[in-house]
């Protein structure tokens, strides 16, 4: 395997295994940890205090390996609107679990409704994680379609 597969696989592995961390880390705090500590208020501080850290160390490996992998992507699809479609919606979508995420573990008063009702928001969260991954799947099993063979464009446009 040369350094250029390893570069790819180790960028696939970290866009992956972050979500699996921070999609099953809000999961476990939301349907779990929050429930059991709920007369704990000032332990439910402690764990965002550490989960902080986590979710902002999880965007930052999102932003750069989901760039990579973009990068690697797009020449392949060049042309493929359905593809940059579901990828645009993908990413949309990522940058409002990125706020969501940010503004559940921040301290800002501007973010404070949000913490006011964490349980909403985390599971918001959740399932737009959730499509996310739907639309992360599709597009990766749904490969490159054949672009149009110059016969099928002609005989397309005799049709018109």
């Amino acid at each position: 395997m040369d350094a250029s597969s390893l570069i790819t696989v180790l960028s696939r592995f970290i866009h992956v295994g972050t979500a699996v961390v921070l999609v099953g880390g809000v999961t476990a705090i939301r349907y779990v940890v929050a429930p059991a500590l709920a007369n704990h208020p000032e332990q439910m501080e402690a764990i965002r205090q550490r989960w902080k850290k986590f979710v902002h160390a999880g965007i930052g490996l999102f932003l750069l390996s989901g760039g990579y992998n973009y990068m690697l992507a797009i020449s392949a699809h060049k042309g493929d609107g359905p593809y940059h479609a579901m990828l645009g919606i993908k990413m949309l979508l990522a940058l409002v679990v990125f706020f969501l995420a940010s503004a559940l573990v921040g301290r800002s008063a501007g973010t404070q409704k949000f913490r006011d009702d964490a349980a909403r928001w985390k599971t918001i969260i959740i399932l737009l994680a959730f499509c996310i991954i739907g639309i992360s799947s599709f597009v990766k099993i749904r490969g490159v379609p054949e672009p149009p063979s110059a016969t099928t464009e002609a005989s397309a446009t005799a049709e018109e």
